[in-house]
């Protein structure tokens, strides 16, 4: 089997399927890339048994076949090469590989694309269709919220509710929450499950701007396609928990403040808190905003005032500085309002101004107790 390829189309494929190879496979051959050829389409797969990736490219081959190819030696190749064309051999009888280039030639071992496992088909699928800046817009502003801690599964992956015509997806990590509605959609079903959060960052690197991403679902698994690419993710089975009920409605004290300054005043007064706590103080009364913090370990503290307009009881509630940086940063209008009740309650978050009529976010910060 022969085939040849643009070297720098290729690499484009391979760095956008290789994120689905994990760290410590548990099969050799998942280190491997699974090349298929038939009729000069090459499809390029690469799984770790959770999350899978295919794509498929044009070449000019004298035959089909399959071979699995080491992913980092031949990523580690095409990176160190200028763009030209690239020739591959296949030996069918003991599936070495070799690679021509302007430069040279160089060999590497193959294995049996056939050992390689089989990626999950659509099978009684729901499906429902998707624009792809509507589904990158969804995960960047909920994958960051997401929780690290492996013995509670649920919240280690984005909830996504599909309610007909609108779609919600939820993170949360217990001390931060994040409801990202997107309401122009059109579909037929209404259920819920949870997508690993690996499985969200390499389809967010991997959709492209502007198309409609088809989306489909069963009990075990989610499949996107679009374009000439597929993921495939297995669904975290858990419960995700009732997020709903630690929203609090009642938030009479209301601060209105610009976005920018609040989060540059953080960045500068995160400096100055316990590294362990990250603990900012807001003390909010009339016309301004107090944002303090300080490190009693090293003597350390500091203290900013910014103009706001504030409706409301005088309130000082402590926050961790991370978590309100990290959640500006997501939030994209001018200005943001803060809804808060007491210094042990959560407050939230809100843009004043949504870009878009048809998208809502509500997102949650728990406090930082006050020490005495």
């Amino acid at each position: 089997m022969k085939f040849s390829v643009s070297s720098s189309e290729l690499l484009k494929r391979l760095s956008m399927t290789g994120g689905a190879i994990g760290s410590n496979p548990v099969l050799p051959i998942l280190e491997d890339f699974l090349f298929s050829i038939k009729d000069n389409q090459l499809t390029i797969a690469a799984t770790d048994l959770e999350t899978s990736i295919a794509t498929t490219i044009e070449v000019m081959s004298d035959g089909d076949g399959v071979v699995a190819v080491p992913a980092k030696i031949l990523l580690d190749t095409l990176k160190a090469l200028p763009q030209q064309p690239i020739t591959f051999s296949v030996d069918e009888e003991n599936f070495g590989i070799q690679i021509t280039s302007a430069y040279g030639k160089y060999k590497l071992a193959g294995e049996n694309g056939t050992d390689f496992p089989d990626i999950p088909q659509p099978d009684s699928v729901d499906t429902l269709t998707v624009p792809s800046n509507t589904l990158t817009q969804s995960i960047n502003k909920t994958v960051f919220a997401t929780s690290n801690d492996e013995l509670r599964p649920a919240m280690t992956g984005v909830y996504v509710q599909v309610d007909f015509n609108k779609l919600i997806f939820v993170a949360t990590d217990a001390h931060k929450l994040v409801k990202y509605t997107f309401q122009d959609i059109s579909s037929e079903v209404s259920t819920t499950f949870i997508l690993p959060k690996k499985a969200l960052n390499l389809l967010k690197n991997a959709l492209p701007a502007g198309e409609p991403v088809t989306v489909s679902f069963n009990k075990a698994n989610a499949f996107f396609k679009f374009g000439d690419t597929n993921l495939v993710c297995r669904l975290i089975d858990a419960k995700y928990p009732d997020y709903n009920a630690v929203i609090p409605v009642d938030n009479p004290n209301l601060l209105t403040v610009s976005r920018t300054d609040l989060q540059a005043s953080l960045k500068r007064i995160a400096i100055y808190a316990n590294k362990t706590t990250n603990q900012v103080i807001l003390s909010i009364t009339g016309e301004n905003v107090e944002i303090s913090a300080q490190d009693l370990d090293f003597s350390n503290e500091a203290k900013e005032q910014l103009a706001c307009v504030y409706d409301g009881e005088p309130v000082t509630i402590g926050f961790n500085a991370k978590f309100l940086i990290e959640m500006l940063g997501v939030l994209e209008s001018d200005e943001v309002k803060m809804e808060l009740s007491t210094p042990t309650r959560a407050g939230i978050l809100l843009p004043v101004d949504e870009a878009d009529s048809s998208e809502k976010i509500l997102m949650l910060v728990m406090p930082v107790m006050l020490s005495n």
